[in-house]
């Protein structure tokens, strides 16, 4: 894959940072790097103009009530439109937490106060009565990039949730996952995140691409629009050990 760039956008990175995102930045940098491709990353933050067609990849991650706030008004005000636009051509899109509400329609604060979200992903969030905290697991089967988008043979993410959002799908909204052990979007559906296409909400972190290699390569080749196998194998043994620590964190076999 020598030769190749992969142009990642962080949106907010200064206010949507509090989930361990510069991890998920990192490992995606590495893992490019290991393979012979360049990886130039872009802050776009409040008030500044999104290119729909500058980036492959676009990461948004959790914040305070306060800054997620003002990444709401400025998302719609400023981004929305450049934010339909890429996903439409097929580029990705990793929204974590925070990000991943406002990538539905609302989340509602109380009985008084919502805060707009997108509308790319048909999900709207209120605001439970206490936070859905612990180690979670679910199991995905994401179509394969670079092709027909035929579906890959289910694989296993872990991480940690902590959110007070209860996230409800539209009905037809896929989930990004079921849930194995822990909370998922609201603690009883049974369902976590939201995928459509190549954009993928969750409420994973801790952070969620180390613990899952094989999803940050997934991401990469749905940004590149390569095979997963055209990246190259690399040696995940220490990456392999921390999935495996994730999994059993949250209570499932290592694997």
């Amino acid at each position: 894959m020598t030769g190749r760039t992969l142009r990642v956008a962080a949106l907010y990175p200064e206010r949507l940072n509090i989930y361990a995102d510069r991890g998920n930045l990192l490992v995606l940098q590495r893992r490019c790097a290991w393979r012979g491709i360049a990886m130039e990353l872009v802050p776009v933050s409040l008030g500044d103009r999104l290119d729909p067609d500058a980036h492959d990849l676009l990461y948004l991650g959790g914040g305070q009530d306060r800054d997620q706030r003002l990444c709401a008004e400025d998302l719609v005000a400023t981004k929305r439109d450049a934010v339909h636009a890429h996903a439409a051509r097929g580029g990705a899109i990793l929204a974590v937490c925070g990000g991943y509400q406002l990538l539905g329609h609302r989340y509602a604060l109380g009985p008084d106060e919502a805060l707009p979200g997108v509308g790319l992903l048909d999900v709207s969030t209120d605001r439970g009565d206490a936070r859905l905290i612990g180690n979670v697991a679910i199991e995905v089967r994401l179509p394969r990039p670079g092709g027909d988008g035929a579906p890959m043979e289910p694989r296993v993410l872990a991480g940690f949730e902590n959110h007070g959002g209860r996230t409800v799908l539209g009905p037809d909204q896929q989930p990004l996952g079921r849930v194995l052990e822990g909370h998922g979007n609201t603690g009883t559906s049974g369902h976590e995140g939201a995928r459509s296409g190549n954009v993928v909400g969750t409420y994973l972190h801790g952070p969620l691409l180390p613990k899952n290699a094989w999803f940050a390569d997934w991401l990469v080749a749905a940004a590149l629009d390569v095979d997963p196998d055209a990246l190259g194998p690399l040696d995940d043994t220490l990456e392999d050990g921390a999935h495996r620590s994730a999994r059993r964190a949250a209570g499932l076999p290592a694997g």
